[in-house]
This record gives structure tokens, sequence and C-alpha cells, in this order.
């Protein structure tokens, strides 16, 4: 696919003047013609990249040793540039500097599309982008931040030792600098104060004549702020163009599916089934069940009933923690005959299609249990409804109710109540985890209510009965590289699906 219809220009070198520096401000749309596989392979390494930056940054301080530390892993792992190659020559192994910074370019690019079409998805999209800008200038040296300065433009320059000499004192006076000498060795540069406002606001630094001096430790606020502005509006404009890119029926389902993608292990893959029995699934909602499930299976419990949507998420659900087509006939068909529909009405219009959730009917597809972005992201609860996430769609007050009548702590509810105000709402479910299950960390990022289940089983001891047996993950540039499901199939599957579940 091309990415563009500008005339292409003709690079001499592409290697060395389309990606001069290991980092950039995405300036320049990519216009080279790639596969649909690479385009969708570079869309879901990137995401995998993106949500662990936002999983480390509210886990860790962000300039912490363990946060660099995971970080530097996930770049090698994926084959992402973020440190400047000292030596060229030296022999690659994987990919080569050029391989990893054009992916970085087209990937940041493909998510673009992907994450521009709601206000919500752009400002997720903005924020982990500049945490993870922030992260990879800051890895540069002070030559390296200098030429990416010019290269783009900003030309903040040095100040000269000559002139830090004449300021020393209120360089120091004005910074962290500390004395004489740290003022010399380390670099100041030399700003229009208009580009620096939120420094000027705070006095961090020190103005005269209309320019500011920022010791380098700050220069990352200032490009940062411009990188910021630059993507805000650029999303913008994306948004706008968005339609005519959606008519490309290749594209369309990609692109849907790419901006709530989950990129973790398949549960639909049943190696559990029939190792939980009917009995055991009250005492399993309360135990070991993330707090949407166990939302679901209260309500079933007290009305009776489930709306299509519910019944959705909470079959798949079970469907993937192994419950056999057999046992799920017989748990919906004793609930709902205690309320208003009778066996005549339930076999009528449910058991065909729980049969068609577990590849019995129609198409005979094996469907996916939702992951925690599909959850949050897609088909939002209406009055009446018992879906969704309840970090994401309950409100605060009735959400600490709940997780009050949960015996959680007040302080495990205010710190759970933080990370929803701050929209993490996935975090603010791995908190309830080891909250519930009392425990400091809980060694893994969740990304999957079934993944919250196994977890769970495995902590208390139940592995063995309910346990999938998951093939250890291979990373490294060796490691086969495992493709994405196809979305247009998997769009297909979801809206065959829904209208299967609808109420008649």
């Amino acid at each position: 696919m091309q990415f563009g219809s500008r005339q292409r220009k003709l690079i001499a070198n592409p290697q060395t003047e389309l990606y001069r520096h290991c980092l950039q401000f995405y300036a320049q749309p990519p216009l080279e013609n790639i596969s649909l596989t690479e385009f969708e392979t570079f869309a879901v390494e990137r995401l995998k990249l993106l949500k662990t930056v936002e999983n480390l940054g509210v886990s860790y301080v962000k300039s912490s040793d363990q946060y660099t530390n995971k970080l530097d892993s996930e770049f090698s792992n994926l084959h992402f540039p973020y440190k400047t190659e000292v030596d060229d020559k030296k022999p690659h192994i994987g990919p080569s500097e050029y391989e990893k910074r054009r992916k970085d370019h087209i990937s940041h690019f493909i998510l673009r599309l992907a994450y521009c079409q709601t206000e919500d998805l752009r400002r997720w999209f903005i924020q982990q982008e500049v945490d993870l800008f922030r992260y990879r200038f800051n890895c540069l040296n002070s030559k390296s931040k200098t030429q990416f300065l010019h290269h783009n433009n900003l030309h903040y320059d040095t100040v000269s030792l000559e002139e830090k000499k004449v300021l020393s004192e209120k360089l120091i006076n004005s910074s962290y600098a500390g004395s004489a000498c740290k003022v010399e060795e380390q670099d100041f540069y030399k700003v229009p104060f208009q580009d620096a406002l939120d420094l000027v606001r705070t006095r961090k630094v020190y103005l005269k004549a209309g320019y500011v001096y920022i010791p380098h430790q700050d220069i990352v606020i200032i490009v940062l702020n411009d990188f910021r502005t630059r993507l805000s509006k650029a999303l913008a404009l994306t948004a706008r163009s968005l339609p005519t890119v959606l008519s490309d029926e290749r594209l369309q389902p990609l692109l849907s599916h790419l901006s709530h993608a989950y990129v973790g292990q398949d549960y639909s893959i049943q190696k559990s089934v029939g190792k939980i029995s009917l009995e055991q699934i009250d005492l399993l909602a309360g135990k070991s069940f993330p707090l949407c499930m166990r939302q679901l299976h209260q309500s079933l419990r007290e009305t009776h009933h489930l709306r299509h949507g519910g019944r959705m998420q909470y079959g798949l659900f079970l469907k993937g923690i192994g419950l056999t087509l057999e046992q799920a006939l017989q748990f919906w068909r004793s609930e709902f005959t205690k309320g208003k529909v009778d066996m005549d009405k339930f076999d009528k219009a449910y058991a065909y299609s729980i049969r068609h959730m577990f590849g019995k009917e129609g198409k005979r597809t094996d469907y996916t249990p939702y992951s925690c972005m599909k959850v949050i992201l897609s088909n939002p609860p209406s009055q009446g409804d018992h879906h969704g996430c309840p970090f994401r769609h309950s409100d605060a007050e009735l959400l600490k109710q709940k997780l009050q009548s949960y015996k959680v702590s007040p302080s495990g509810i205010a710190q759970i109540l933080d990370l929803v105000k701050g929209m993490h709402y996935q975090l603010a479910c791995q908190k309830y985890f080891e909250l519930t299950h009392n425990i400091e960390d809980s060694g893994f990022s969740l990304n999957h209510p079934n993944q919250y289940f196994l977890e769970s089983q495995k902590l208390l001891g139940g592995g063995r009965e309910v346990k999938r047996e998951v093939d250890p993950p291979q990373r490294g540039p060796d490691a086969a590289v495992k493709q994405p499901p196809n979305p247009q199939a998997l769009a297909e599957m979801t809206e065959d699906l829904d209208a299967y579940f609808q109420d008649g």
C-alpha cells in the first residue's frame, strides 16, 4: 500500500538522508509501498511498546532505574531505535539501524490513523508518544541532542564557556547547577523566552534580554512541548482526512481493530475445557473473577437475566475459563428460567446464540473472549446494562460503594480511584487484583479478564485445576513473530455474533 499521493523525492542515500537521526518529530509521512502484513505487524509491535510505556509510567517513577531498565529491554525485544549507534561499522545482530528507524517512522503514522478517531484515543496516543519521546531524548548524549535540535530547525545554541563564566552566579542562583564548576561542566541552551513559558513561570531559568538560559536536563521540557503541539495538530488534520483513508476496504477493518486491539495471549484456545464445574462458579466469582465479570455474575444471579451486551461479555469469558458447550447451555438455561423466561422461550431465543458462540452454528467460528481494551472502548453500557468496565463506566461514588462491599480497604479504594481519575483503567483493575489477593506487586501487566482469572488461580494454588498450558514466550531477534489475527475476520465475527445476541 502507499501512504501518500505526493510525488516521491529522489534521495541520493535514503539511509542517511531520510533517517538521519535515531529520533524524529515525524514531520514527513512515509511515501513508500509496504505490504498489509508488514503494516499490521509494525502497528501491533508499536502498540505493544506504547502499552509498556503506559504501564511502566504509572508503576514506576519515570526517571528511575527500574523504569529505564524495563523500557531498555522492551526496545531491544521489539527492535525500535532509541540510542545513537556509536559505531555503524560494527556487525549488527538482527535488524540494521536503518530498518529500526524505518519501522519507528512507519509504525507511528499507522497508529496516527488508528488513534485520531476520537478525543479519548487522541489523548491516550499523545500521552504515550510524549512519554516515549521523553525517554528516547534523555538517552541521547549532548552532541546528539544538539544535532536533533538543529535538524528540526530548533536553533537553540549552547552557551559558550566564556558567556557561562560571565553569567556564572546568575546561572547558579536560577538553576540546580550548585557551583561554578558544575555550570562550566554542563551545557546551557539559549532559548527565546516565549518558547519556555513554563520554565519562566516557575522561575527555574535565568532570563536576560528576551532569552532564557536552560540547563541541559531541562531542555527536554521545551522539546516535549513542541512535539506535543505538533502531534496534536497532526492528529486533528489526520482525523479530517480519515474518511478518505477508510474508504479503502483493506484498511478500514485494520484501523478499527487497532484502536482497541489486544496484543497478548489468545484465550480462545481451549486447553482447560471441562475443568470447571458449574458448582464452582459462585466461589470462583468471589475469589478469582475481575470486577467486570464479578459484577455481571452478581447481576445475573439477582435478576436471572442479562441483556445481550452482558451475555456476550460474560458468556465468552466463561467459555475462556473452561466451560463446555453443554455446561454453558445448562448454566444459562438454569438461570434464565428462574426469571421470566420459560424453557421453550429459552430454547427458541437463546440456545442457538450460545451454540453459535462455541462455533457450532453459523460460520462455525471459535469466538474470542473480550480483552480489556475491547471491554473499555467498545459498546458502552446504557441504562439497564451491566456489561463494560466498572472502572471506566461506573460513577466514582458507585464504584467506591462496590469496592467497599467487596471489603477493599479505604486506602486501597483511594489508590484505585486515583488511577481511575487518571484514566488508567487497566492499572486500576490490576491494583484491585493486588488488594484482593493481598500482594504488593502482581508481577504482570493486566490486559485481559481471562488473564486476571488465570493469574488469580495460580496465586491461590488452584492453577493445577484451571491453569492453561501456555508455551513460554519467545523473545529476541531470532524469535518468530506471531502474526496478528485477520482484522476483517475479527470485525465480521463480532458483528455476526452481536446480531445473534440481540434480544428478540
